[in-house]
């Protein structure tokens, strides 16, 4: 589960590069930039998810 997280992670990050380099500072909140911002900030969140996993993995391991 270690290197499945870290894949994904990894997979979240290219999103956010891919989706920032389709973002337009001009019109920020209009057309694809909107729905580049939408994306990196799903993506974000979903990275928190996987961050707060593998804590209570951890902990869980560590409480055994």
């Amino acid at each position: 589960m270690k290197i499945f997280s870290y894949v994904i992670i990894v997979f979240a990050v290219a999103l956010v590069v891919l989706n920032a380099t389709k973002l337009d500072f001009n019109n920020l909140f209009q057309g694809d930039s909107l729905i580049a911002l939408i994306g990196i900030v799903a993506v974000l969140c979903a990275v928190c998810i996987i961050l707060i996993y593998r804590t209570s993995k951890m902990i869980n391991d560590k409480t055994k």
